[in-house]
């Protein structure tokens, strides 16, 4: 198959060049050559701004197209006016936040998605990223209907991951110690290893598939407690487990998601993480061992330098305040 990728240096793109790599898939990439320009020297990469000129991809042909940076409509409507009439298959890469409402468990992919009052808005916040994922959606069905391929990816994870956002707490609890955790172990989370979302969004690839697909993990609940759990048996670290209560946090203005990757509370949330996932894993989508991913994360963030600027996770000495103040109130 005749590839190209769009993106493909960073995250998910490095995973998605690897897996076609791996099975003879003859890959080009497209994107701005600013990220990693040493990855990948043996394929071919064509540079330019998506946003300023694709001329560079006209008169080319291939097979299928995988697009992992898309963030607004007009970015997709140009870049299949460029190219639509000569691929065979368009994948967009989107995501779980294009849903309107996450305060119930278990939403498909028929879930209504989020909307925006203004379309044409071109700034990625909080409130606008997952309506603009759904507009990036509706532009590429508009354009080339049954042609399309949607993922939508929950919490991707594993090495090279730029987020930190699972990583901080494998990492975290191979330093050992006292370790701050929110709320209680049962709470339910999920995850995706960066690698099996590749694999699998290849072999849809491959296949020629259509149609919009949740794209998270793993096909059984996982609990908060569980990726504790297994990343202290990975890390082999002796460490306590400070379980916070959830107001304790918030007054003292912790950020969910951020400050403590992968909380979130409040009944808004309460489906956050508990998207329904059977269609793709009737499709095909497997999962690695949960020990596996942690591992394999352990080893790549190891290898960082050691004034790493972490992109999430609380720092050391904010911990140890919170500790602090935490088990002088239970202490009364």
């Amino acid at each position: 198959m005749n590839l190209l990728i769009v993106g493909g240096t960073r995250f998910l793109g490095k995973a998605l060049v690897e897996a076609s790599q791996a099975i003879g898939h003859n890959v080009t990439l497209f994107n701005r050559g600013q990220s990693h320009p040493d990855w990948f020297l043996n394929i071919e990469q064509l540079h330019g701004d998506r946003n300023r000129d694709l001329s560079i991809l006209k008169g080319r042909q291939w097979d299928a197209v995988i697009d992992t940076c898309a963030y607004f409509p007009r970015q997709v409507r140009e870049l299949l006016e460029a190219i639509g009439g000569s691929i065979g298959h368009y994948t967009l890469i989107s995501t779980i936040s294009v849903y309107a409402d996450f305060s119930q468990p278990g939403m498909d992919e028929t879930a209504p998605v989020a909307t925006i009052d203004d379309p044409t808005i071109e700034e990625i916040t909080g409130g606008s990223y997952g309506p603009l994922k759904a507009l990036c959606e509706q532009a590429a069905l508009d354009s080339l209907g049954e042609q399309v391929l949607i993922v939508r990816p929950g919490l991707i994870v594993g090495p090279f991951d730029p987020t930190d956002r699972f990583t901080y707490w494998p990492a975290r609890i191979s330093r050992g110690g006292d370790l701050l955790v929110p709320d209680s172990p049962d709470w339910e989370t999920q995850i995706i290893d960066v690698r099996d979302l590749a694999k699998w969004t290849i072999w849809m690839v491959e296949k020629r598939a259509n149609g919009i697909f949740n794209a998270t993990g793993p096909d059984q609940t996982l609990t908060f407690g569980e990726i504790l759990d297994a990343s202290q048996m990975v890390s082999g670290a002796s460490v306590k487990f400070h379980w916070v209560d959830t107001q304790f946090l918030l007054d003292h203005s912790v950020e969910p998601w951020s400050d403590l990757p992968l909380w979130l509370p409040g009944s808004e949330y309460a489906g956050m993480d508990r998207i329904n996932i059977q269609k793709a894993i009737n499709h095909g989508l497997e999962f690695r061992p949960l020990k596996a991913t942690i591992s394999d994360t352990l080893d790549w963030e190891k290898n960082r330098p050691p004034d790493h600027d972490w992109k999430a996770g609380l720092k050391s000495d904010r911990e140890a305040e919170l500790l602090s103040k935490w088990q002088s109130l239970q202490n009364g």
